[in-house]
């Protein structure tokens, strides 16, 4: 597999130019005949890729979903709704009931907690109800083609072709998501090749139909990216209103104890021991007024499945639920929601122009944009939290046409 890849990148760089990537400068008819010649060139039998490739045609709504970003933000009080609603708290206790025997034998094997796998399996295909039922294929070549992932999905369609000759999928079994995720568990192709486990010892490693293959697939996941058997994953605090933001550094880790004295304290209940020992990180996903999150290591690792700070509390709050916790506590800045995109943009514009470095302005509010806003906060005896919300954005808005003026 790794030689394949090398092989691939290397010759990237020789069949492909940039003005070449886009559907309207390259014809997909060329860019798979291209493709099928590097394919092979890798390894691949020319009856793998004849059966990948032959008679294949790009779906344009692919395309589409795919350089269409929303303009609007969901703001995470409205994404959890979702993810740890009612319903799919009630149907994943009853599917971890009927698989009860195998979760648990799966999660004591990886040394994982059951309620995470039973979450991820809820977030990613309502507990295998919804895989997914594009072609995986004409997805990645789609994409492919389209070239604005083109090396990414290249290097899927070459795992793919290692599934076919290995004998692990079928070229029809090969379905998912339009963006190229396989199965129960939502595995893209080197992921699946990487951390797929066959649980039941049938010999087929069988995400799509197979409870228990894709349970302990995303276990062997999770256990090999450093999962903690034992440890939390988040436990909500509130933050007192005479905190210190100038001193919070998001990505510092400090002992829970250490955060009680700068006067966090659970969001209910009292203090656990076991936690007051323990490292985490502050995270506020909706700014200074809204519940913060204490975040230990095995957060993090939940976000190696889905690097999303909103996608990592769902699954932490589901699997909660699911065994029996209390709701969130909150509340949330429900008259502060986070902005659109384009708003987002301005933002970004307006900071660069008031002198704090949030880089190129693209709509997204990542960690540049976060610094920025922070330093702006600070700079003007704000509250330090780097939340991009409505308040924020007025008063970013106007701090620039003063400047103007």
């Amino acid at each position: 597999m790794i030689r394949r890849l090398l092989v691939l990148a290397a010759t990237v760089s020789l069949f492909v130019s940039p003005a070449l990537a886009q559907p309207d400068g390259e014809s997909f008819a060329d860019w798979r005949g291209d493709f099928r010649t590097r394919l092979i060139a890798t390894g691949v039998e020319a009856a793998t890729a004849a059966d990948m490739l032959d008679g294949l045609e790009p779906e344009m709504r692919i395309i589409e979903r795919d350089r269409s970003q929303p303009e609007f933000v969901r703001p995470i009080w409205s994404y959890l709704d979702i993810a740890a609603s009612d319903l799919r708290i009630t149907n994943g206790r009853n599917a971890y009931a009927e698989y009860r025997a195998d979760v648990d034998a799966i999660a004591a094997h990886f040394r994982v907690r059951p309620e995470i796998l039973i979450a991820i399996w809820g977030l990613e295909s309502s507990y295998g109800a919804i895989p997914g039922n594009n072609d995986i294929v004409q997805a990645l070549a789609t994409l492919a083609w389209e070239g604005r992932r083109r090396n990414w999905a290249e290097a899927q369609l070459i795992a793919v072709a290692e599934m076919l000759e290995s004998g692990y999928a079928t070229r029809a079994q090969l379905t998912g998501s339009w963006a190229g995720a396989m199965g129960q568990m939502q595995f893209i192709p080197t992921t699946y090749l990487e951390r797929a486990h066959d649980w039941d010892g049938d010999g087929t490693r069988n995400i799509w139909t197979d409870p228990a293959d894709a349970l302990a697939s995303a276990a062997n996941l999770l256990a090999r990216a450093g999962w903690r058997d034992g440890a939390p994953s988040i436990l909500e605090v509130a933050v007192p209103a005479d905190f210190d933001f100038a001193t919070w550094d998001p990505g510092q880790s400090r002992l829970v104890s250490q955060w009680a004295m700068l006067g966090l304290t659970p969001a209910s209940g009292e203090w656990d021991a076991d936690h007051l020992m323990r490292a985490a990180r502050l995270e506020l996903p909706a700014g200074g007024q809204g519940p913060g999150f204490l975040t230990f290591p095995n957060f993090r690792v939940i976000k190696r499945y889905n690097n999303s700070t909103s996608y990592a509390i769902g699954v932490a709050h589901l699997a909660d639920r699911i065994a029996g916790e209390a709701a969130l506590v909150g509340p949330w800045p429900e008259d502060n929601p986070p902005i659109n995109r384009s708003q987002t943009r301005e933002v970004q514009a307006a900071l660069n122009a008031l002198g704090f470095d949030s880089g190129t302005p693209d709509g997204l509010a990542g960690p540049n944009t976060r610094a920025a806003l922070r330093a702006f906060q600070r700079a003007n005896d704000l509250i330090a939290d780097g939340y991009l919300g409505r308040t924020m954005y007025d008063v970013v808005m106007a701090a620039q046409a003063a400047q103007a003026e």
